[in-house]
């Protein structure tokens, strides 16, 4: 009979033990609640989560099951509150602050959908402001409108009424961006006897967001002795409503011919006492006697 070791006995004990050691320590269920070193990587899909007591997703952040990535925070009322991505134009990852109406949830700051380096929410108003030839008996274009101010949109619209007496007139809208050269964006007659209305969408091609931009909407008589007067109905930057008027990028190349002509009024190449008025001197800050 083979000799047995006098310690053998003790050893399967020793065993036993660790084994229910080892097995009682695999069923208790650590701490998830702190992550106190490294990064934690959802990939390959899936979402990380974080809802309600009452089961609202408040918090999402991957792959949604329509295949879009992005980031998706939600009000406890379920409300959508800012969204980074979507899921009809997935490529496009368009970040949006929605109001909180239950009912009719609306995008009311975002940017735009098929340009990207302009805001598309919100609208904001193209400065343009009358002069004193409003109303005009010049046979030569006369600046009715002006105004310059940053390009914060991908398209401009412009909607004018010009009213025109015997012979008949002409508008001319032109923009300029700082530092270029004036572009004509619309040149059409006006039939005498009648109001004429032009409305007028210009996408910003070659324009960088943030970029001055000068407007300018003059007009003139076709005979002499009569008279043109054009209104200003609306103008303001917006967001593009499809692909098709999204704005060219402009050639990015940095260069010493664009220079500060901001609020200056018409060009320079125009007659200055008939075209221009100096620039007023800013009123100082703080209170002022009636007088003033």
């Amino acid at each position: 009979m083979a000799a047995i070791p006098l310690d053998l006995l003790d050893r399967i004990r020793e065993l036993e033990r660790r084994v229910r050691e080892l097995s009682g320590r695999a069923n208790i269920r650590p701490a998830l609640d702190q992550i106190l070193h490294g990064d934690i990587t959802i990939g390959e899909g899936g979402q990380l989560i974080a809802q309600t007591p009452e089961g609202v997703d408040t918090f999402k952040v991957g792959q949604t099951p329509q295949g879009d990535w992005g980031v998706f925070i939600r009000r406890a009322s379920g409300t959508r509150a800012l969204t980074v991505g979507d899921d009809i134009l997935e490529e496009d990852q368009m970040i949006r602050i929605w109001s909180r109406d239950k009912e009719r949830p609306t995008p009311i700051l975002m940017d735009d959908a098929f340009s990207d380096r302009f805001l598309g929410r919100p609208m904001l108003p193209l400065q343009l402001h009358p002069t004193e030839r409003q109303n005009t008996a010049h046979t030569t274009y006369q600046p009715a409108w002006w105004g310059s101010g940053p390009a914060t949109h991908a398209v401009a619209e412009i909607e004018l009424f010009t009213y025109a007496n015997t012979g008949g007139g002409q508008v001319k809208v032109t923009m300029r961006p700082e530092g270029g050269t004036a572009i004509t964006v619309a040149e059409y007659d006006c039939p005498a006897g009648q109001w004429t209305n032009k409305f007028i969408q210009q996408p910003m091609h070659d324009i960088e967001f943030m970029q001055w931009v000068e407007w300018m909407v003059e007009h003139r008589n076709k005979e002499a002795g009569r008279d043109v007067e054009t209104r200003l109905y609306s103008a303001l930057y917006r967001h593009t409503y499809n692909p098709e008027e999204a704005p060219r990028v402009p050639t990015r190349t940095p260069t010493a011919a664009a220079t500060a002509q901001r609020g200056t009024g018409p060009a320079a190449s125009e007659t200055p006492t008939e075209r221009q008025k100096p620039t007023p001197a800013r009123a100082p800050s703080g209170l002022r006697t009636l007088e003033d």
